[in-house]
């Protein structure tokens, strides 16, 4: 263990120790600005502003009440969620309400954690009358900000171990059911452990960060990690890094920070909105973690960064692609560090690991690391036989060990379901199911995607962040990290569904036909599979968690209830006419332009004989039901594959009318030309 290391059985202890071993070194600074403007504290500042806070909180609220904190990111949430921890009070993270009226997650969180306490600062307190229900209304509050410490010699210390509960950690969920996670004093104190090991840190490691501090990843990477190390932290606000990501790796360059991260989208937002002008100013050579996670990790992305800021000094072995969650405490896989980050293809439908294939049909998967830290145990698990899977085969992502959390708050159902897991052929266990999907492979932990966002049409599997990718790239309209895929069921089928943002700069010049037809040619030409419908959304409206997830099942959700913000919808026409069974007057170029206009809602004076089949969106599927249809139309039999021989109405047209005679399943003749 590091030097620096203090043994200590819960946070509260952990704090009390560091003011006493480093009184006066600076913890945490907070960037108020996102640049210059600075606010900090040192240990003793901030062991005696928990002190006070958690003396007049005992006075309010007894040991294992909860107490809602209403903070931005910044000194005040920390002096708050230490002054519960002191207080033996267990914290409810989250974010002020916003607009002018209640906020329906917030009351749910409120609700659930039968919270008797909130904790924010004056000038929110005295804007909260508008936001809350009469039920949230009758909270006693408390502004932490008008406390001082003047009250710190007032407290008492509680009588608190290692499985106290810290705080309750909210998943990111619909509105109406978010889940509290149970995490302790020793949960927190043992991943971060993890995290020591995984990363590498030492006494030397400087942080930067800019995550949400009501969030797993910035409340315990980047607040608790430093205080852990005794280490000094750099911080500044989520909105400050949205309005301009030069902040933060101007950030890391100025305070020479070694770790540093986000999910996937900060490091694409990166490449997007810094200009080389303000990269030729930045020094990133000292970052030498550049952790990437919450999200899926995109070998793209990866790619962009690394070659965009070389000339800063980053360098791509300082990619740090790591795994983790609430339910977990944080993380899980990662390291080790300096290294590249292993990427591997993988079949997109048969879910097999196909290392240094280059077809059309694999897709790149980042790996997450290793698992092995402390006691933890990760297994890959078959979902419903409950076995192990051998290495590569994919399964369901199953973890043991001292950062499993204490399960959901008051849902002991749910928490058995999840958290109290056994593999059916040795009984081992408990261990909690991630609902993730992935593979081991000579010991790299492969996230795959989320067993619920599967998407299976016609038997065949589908990762939502692969469809999502060819979407975001088939329009320069569309924003990158915008869009989710998930399936709805039509007429007795699973069918697939599209919604994508776009860019607010091509609003006003937008063809949302051009745009539908890129999108749906795309995923034809990448899956051989047909859109349903397309969704183009409003910058912002694509329902995300606070770390920046797409809410799948909330989006899918908000589509079938119509009430998703859109500038354009397409949807497919399930118009299915029945063919004649006679060719009567009709010519086969006629026949062709109305069934396709009736497969794709596209009037026929808008069909282009000479485009290929699957520009209109016939898919692999829907071309052998064509062909089917045109032998009974004809009153002849036709081989299955007549559409892929003959791609376009032209084409085909042109064979049919000149080939009258019954056509064998040998298929055309070889001296036929195909288009």
């Amino acid at each position: 263990m590091d030097n620096n290391i203090i043994p200590s059985s819960t946070v509260t202890e952990l704090l009390c120790q560091r003011a006493k071993t480093q009184p006066q070194d600076r913890v945490y600074r907070f960037l108020v600005d996102g640049e210059t403007q600075e606010r900090s504290l040192t240990y003793t500042q901030l062991d005696r502003q928990a002190r006070a806070i958690a003396a007049k909180l005992q006075g309010l609220a007894a040991p294992g009440k909860r107490a809602l904190l209403l903070y931005p990111s910044g000194l005040d949430f920390i002096a708050a969620f230490f002054g519960c921890l002191y207080a033996g009070v267990i914290a409810v993270p989250t974010y002020p309400p916003r607009g002018n009226r209640p906020d329906p997650r917030f009351q749910a969180i409120a609700f659930d954690a039968e919270a008797s306490v909130l904790l924010t600062t004056g000038s929110i307190a005295s804007d909260l009358d508008a936001k809350l229900t009469p039920e949230t209304e009758k909270l006693r509050r408390l502004a932490t900000d008008a406390i001082g410490d003047k009250l710190a010699d007032a407290w008492q210390m509680p009588d608190i171990q290692g499985e106290t509960l810290a705080f309750l950690q909210y998943t990111s969920g619909s509105t109406g059911s978010p889940k509290g996670v149970m995490v302790s004093h020793g949960n927190l104190l043992y991943n971060n452990e993890m995290i020591r090991q995984g990363f590498e840190h030492t006494e030397q490691t400087i942080m930067v960060g800019w995550l949400p501090l009501f969030h797993d990843m910035g409340l315990v990477g980047n607040l608790l990690q430093p205080l852990y190390l005794g280490i000094p932290c750099i911080l500044m606000s989520p909105l400050s890094f949205l309005q301009k990501p030069l902040r933060w790796l101007r950030a890391i360059s100025r305070y020479r920070a070694t770790t540093s991260g986000g999910p996937n989208f900060a490091y694409d937002l990166c490449v997007e909105k810094i200009t080389p002008e303000q990269r030729a100013e930045l020094d990133l050579g000292c970052w030498s973690v550049a952790f990437n996670g919450a999200e899926p990790i995109r070998a793209e992305t990866l790619d962009r960064f690394a070659a965009t800021f070389a000339p800063s000094g980053f360098r791509r072995e300082a990619f740090y692609p790591c795994y983790g969650m609430a339910e977990t405490t944080l993380f899980v896989s990662g390291g080790p560090q300096a290294t590249p980050p292993v990427v591997c293809d993988m079949d997109r439908t048969s879910s097999r690991e196909t290392k240094g294939s280059d077809t059309g049909s694999t897709r790149k998967v980042v790996g997450c690391g290793r698992t092995t830290y402390l006691e933890q145990k990760v297994a890959v698990v078959d979902p419903e036989s409950l076995c192990v899977r051998p290495s590569p085969q994919e399964g369901e992502i199953w973890v043991s060990g001292g950062s499993i959390t204490q399960g959901y708050w008051n849902r002991p159902e749910e928490t058995r379901q999840t958290f109290q897991a056994y593999l059916a052929d040795t009984g081992e266990g408990p261990f909690f199911r991630t609902g993730d999907l992935g593979f081991m492979e000579d010991g790299e932990l492969f996230v795959t995607g989320r067993l619920k966002d599967l998407i299976i049409i016609r038997g065949q599997n589908y990762y939502p962040q692969d469809i999502e990718l060819t979407v975001e790239k088939s329009h320069a309209a569309l924003t990158a990290n915008g869009g989710a895929a998930f399936s709805v069921e039509q007429a007795g089928e699973e069918r697939l569904v599209v919604v994508q943002e776009v860019q607010r700069a091509w609003l006003r010049k937008l063809n949302t036909e051009e745009v539908f037809d890129a999108i749906r040619q795309a995923i034809l030409e990448e899956y051989e599979i047909a859109v349903h419908a397309i969704s183009l959304l409003k910058p912002g409206r694509l329902p995300k968690t606070s770390s920046g997830k797409v809410q799948r099942r909330t989006c899918r959700e908000q589509f079938l209830a119509g009430v998703l913000e859109s500038v354009g919808k397409w949807q497919q026409s399930e118009i299915r006419e029945r063919a004649p069974s006679q060719i009567e007057a009709k010519t086969v170029k006629d026949w062709l332009l109305g069934r396709i206009s009736q497969l794709t809602d596209i009037p026929p004076d808008q069909i282009n004989t000479r485009h290929r089949f699957v520009h209109y969106g016939i898919d692999s599927v829907t071309a052998a039901s064509l062909s089917s249809e045109l032998s009974e139309w004809l009153g002849r039999p036709l081989p299955a594959a007549l559409v892929y021989d003959y791609p376009n109405i032209d084409s085909l047209a042109r064979y049919l009318s000149t080939h009258q005679e019954t056509t064998d399943e040998k298929g055309p003749s070889s001296e036929e030309p195909r288009s």
